[in-house]
């Protein structure tokens, strides 16, 4: 009967005994890799009404200086699929105070308010911006010629952040970006707007060179292993085809 005694208070003596610090789960509130730098890519989508998109073309061509004497334009596209009379546009910020110090300026430009500001917002219909910054495998690279067409493919992922799904989409993005599949411009990770979606940017020579690629990548077992275990953490996905305006530093 002691000996029974002892074995029930020891037992009930080991459910109170605190766990470990190094048992008990651990929250991090981090889900990838840190940005080392500040750099980051404003995505700026307008819709133009229908029957104002060629005045709209026109104007921001021969007005668009005004702009980007402020800061720098990575590239400006219309959308051709996917999308009818969009542009989109990337512009680059070394910091959020130099974003706002360029808005700043912007408002205060009278140039740019009077000669393209005022005659370019009545063409809109709606404006969208997403702040985001290169993964941190991926640099810009600018296509080894001018020309060609432009592809966005914009994937929301599910919740977790790149420590869930960061892997899995570099293997299937690095895959596709290989010679005889595509050519990868940049591939980024939004901060603000939509969270958990990536962007990835790609070039190509023609929209039929494009159709080929991707047809020929879709029978390569690598690649199709690759997407296969990136696509277990998508939500939805949607692309668009672009054209560069003659102004784009990226042609």
């Amino acid at each position: 009967m002691l000996k029974f005694r002892i074995s029930a208070l020891r037992a009930a003596a080991a459910k109170l005994t605190p766990v470990t610090p190094a048992a008990q789960p651990c929250a991090r509130l981090a889900t990838g890799p840190q940005q080392d730098h500040q750099t980051f890519y404003e995505l700026r989508t307008y819709n133009i009404h229908p029957h104002l998109n060629s005045a709209f073309i026109q104007l921001t061509n021969e007005k668009i200086h005004l702009r980007t004497a402020h800061s720098e334009l990575i590239g400006y596209w219309t959308v051709e699929y996917g999308g009818l009379n969009k542009v989109f546009h990337i512009w680059k910020y070394d910091s959020y105070s130099q974003r706002a110090g360029v808005r700043s300026a912007l408002s205060k430009d009278p140039s740019w308010v009077s000669d393209y500001l005022s005659k370019a917002i009545p063409m809109l219909s709606s404006q969208d911006n997403e702040v985001t910054y290169l993964l941190p495998w991926s640099k810009l690279k600018k296509p080894s010629q001018d020309g060609g067409v432009y592809e966005l493919v914009s994937f929301n992922m599910r919740p977790g952040g790149p420590a869930v799904w960061g892997e899995t989409f570099q293997a299937a993005i690095t895959a596709h970006d290989a010679p005889g599949h595509g050519n990868l411009v940049g591939a980024f990770h939004n901060e603000f707007g939509p969270l958990n979606r990536v962007h990835a940017l790609w070039w190509f020579e023609s929209a039929d060179q494009r159709a080929e690629l991707r047809h020929r990548a879709h029978t390569d077992p690598r690649v199709v292993a690759a997407v296969r275990n990136s696509v277990a953490h998508l939500v939805s996905q949607e692309n668009k085809l672009m054209f560069p305006l003659p102004f784009s530093p990226l042609k």
